[in-house]
């Protein structure tokens, strides 16, 4: 064992073999011998109090090795046997990158399916086809989005009952009867259907993958982790478009390109099989010889940072289960504490505005529409469908920076920084339809498509992040059911209503006023309203939302101040290197806020 801040004091007689009651102090001054002692005997102190847990974990405390010894042997004593889906490495780390793939497939799943039906768009009106009328080729888009709000609405059912692990399961099972009715469908109702089964998976996947990558891997990580989820969504919509490219002279080749995604469905069911429950989730149902066993094969306790994580993580959800059963509203009807306690409240309400902000800026609605944008602008459909790749391909370009330098540049930084460049881009997006020669249009539309989609890619990484790590773990299932619904609604919202939306406000006015308007406003809120999250663990987060709004925003804004006079005096290595805090290398070190933007 580590000895950390071992003093060599006697302690008081009555502490010496009581560990379990000592004091916070009196356990400062116990002598190295009783700590080892308190050690071996599993005499595990009794903590209530995430605060106190936070501050033995600062503190370099014992108690974190005695309650990894007294887990061992309550191991040892239940005699697990390894199962055939319990998959292990020699290093934990390698779990890490592995449960992270295969999660983070449901990202390439919802991102194919949005792009699988731009393809298809050029076709499913066609007369010999489904002869869809533009009416009923909106709803055939909106669908999905429509379909992933009710799986947004099982969510929290699902998490709660049956855990982070078999929720994904399931969004698979939906995920592959959707594909397979879509390729199957002989009429307008039979393909309406299939898409809503398909949302139905994405909805349930979308806001469960996130929170079961984010509950699992550690601090340094959590954000680039996450981020590789919106990668995959990058990364499946350019791989829609390949797909529906490759099809586009092969008879039948919409069957051919909506049900391709069946085999991605099915490799992710597989690898999900092998990978394990979340260890939070355990926590949060009462099994924390459970959540041992998972955190020992997914992250280890031989590190300092794992071991303190973990007995920071097992007090702080016993200290939330316990004041949801001390009042009896919390126990029954969870969802008021969105209402009644202002650390859910500020939480849900910051969350959401996050999702918002990302998704009135159109981008859903233009990448399920983006072969007939490129058909408007000129491009027969043939040329239209290869050119929507260059769209999918910047948004997955954009995806990289966030997954290598938000831990790095923290979240507030990274969400001040990306949406002016977004803004921009519709600017040029709703300049070019005034341009008169079609070469122009192409130049313009293009250059402008590219930069929203680069800069849009690396922001709409926190629209996952931020939803995942903010709510508090007993009510984690039931916030990101309304972050995913609120997520879906509003993608069905601006997916549906794109053409009629453009007919009454001009392509232009759609593109720079509306969208545009929304990035505006959305960067002056993430100026004075957004807290900085990264590089801290869950439970670190809790605290910073235990503090009131108006704290937060006066912070915010003599921060905002100190920078804008440092980038009109030109001092933009401040801002831009010298003003991120320095990372921790363990949670043991004290938290430094930023201060840039």
């Amino acid at each position: 064992m580590a000895e950390k801040d071992l003093k060599s004091s006697g302690a008081p007689a009555e502490a010496q073999h009581h560990y379990e009651d000592a004091t916070y102090e009196q356990r400062r001054n116990m002598s190295v011998s009783e700590i080892h002692s308190a050690i071996r005997s599993g005499s595990v102190p009794t903590i209530r109090s995430r605060k106190e847990a936070l501050e033995v974990a600062k503190a370099g405390g014992w108690e974190a090795d005695a309650l990894v010894d007294s887990m061992e042997k309550q191991l040892a004593e239940r005699g697990d046997k390894k199962g055939i889906f319990d998959l292990e490495f020699q290093n934990p780390k390698h779990f890490t990158w592995l449960l992270v793939a295969f999660a983070s497939m449901g990202g390439l799943l919802s991102g194919l399916d949005q792009s699988l039906i731009s393809g298809a768009n050029l076709f499913l009106p066609k007369p010999g086809q489904l002869d869809l009328s533009a009416s009923q080729n909106s709803l055939v888009n909106s669908g999905m989005p429509l379909g992933a709000v009710g799986g947004a609405i099982i969510l929290s059912p699902c998490n709660q009952c049956l855990g982070r692990r078999w929720s994904i399961l399931i969004s698979c099972v939906l995920y592959t009867i959707g594909a397979a009715l879509e390729a199957g469908s002989i009429n307008f109702g039979m393909i309406v259907a299939a898409r809503v089964i398909l949302g139905l998976g994405v909805g349930l996947e979308g806001g469960t993958v996130p929170v079961y990558v984010a509950e699992t891997v550690e601090r340094r990580l959590r954000g680039n982790m996450v981020s590789l989820y919106q990668f995959n969504i990058a990364l499946g919509e350019v791989l829609g478009y390949a797909v529906a490219a490759m099809f586009l002279s092969v008879p039948g080749n919409w069957r051919y390109i909506l049900g391709s995604s069946l085999i991605f469905s099915t490799i992710m069911g597989i690898g999900m099989l092998f990978m394990p429950e979340s260890p939070r989730f355990l926590m949060h149902k009462g099994r924390p010889l459970d959540a041992y066993k998972v955190w020992k094969r997914i992250r280890g306790v031989h590190e300092i940072e794992s071991r303190e994580e973990f007995f920071v993580m097992k007090v702080s959800t016993e200290e939330e289960e316990a004041e949801v059963a001390a009042g009896a509203g919390s126990r029954r009807f969870p969802w008021m504490d969105f209402f009644t306690k202002p650390r859910a409240r500020r939480a849900i309400i910051y969350a959401n505005i996050m999702i918002f902000l990302g998704q009135f800026t159109g981008i859903n609605a233009i990448m399920y529409y983006m072969s007939v944008l490129m058909s408007q602008i000129g491009f027969n459909e043939y040329n239209a469908n290869y050119m929507s790749l260059v769209g999918g391909g910047s948004l997955l370009i954009g995806t990289i920076p966030a997954i290598l330098l938000m831990e790095r540049c923290g979240r507030r930084f990274w969400a001040i920084a990306m949406l002016p460049g977004f803004f921009i881009g519709l600017v040029l997006v709703g300049v070019s339809y005034h341009v008169n020669s079609f070469q122009g249009t192409e130049a313009v539309y293009l250059t402008g498509l590219i930069i929203y989609e680069i800069f849009f890619g690396s922001y709409a990484c926190l629209t996952w992040v931020i939803p995942a790590e903010v709510y508090p773990t007993y009510l984690r299932s039931y916030g990101m059911t309304t972050s995913d619904g609120w997520l879906f609604l509003s993608s069905f919202i601006v997916t549906y209503n794109f053409t009629g939306m453009q007919k009454a406000m001009t392509p232009t006015g759609l593109s720079l006023g509306f969208y545009g308007g929304i990035a505006v406003l959305g960067w002056f809120y993430q100026i004075f309203f957004m807290p900085e999250t990264s590089d801290k663990t869950l439970e670190e987060i809790d605290d910073i939302f235990q503090r009131p709004t108006m704290e937060i925003v006066r912070e915010n804004a003599a921060n905002a101040k100190e920078t804008t006079r440092d980038l009109l005096a030109f001092r933009w290595k401040k801002v831009f290197v010298d003003g991120h805090a320095v990372r921790r290398e363990s949670i043991v070190e004290p938290v430094e806020g930023t201060t840039g933007a």
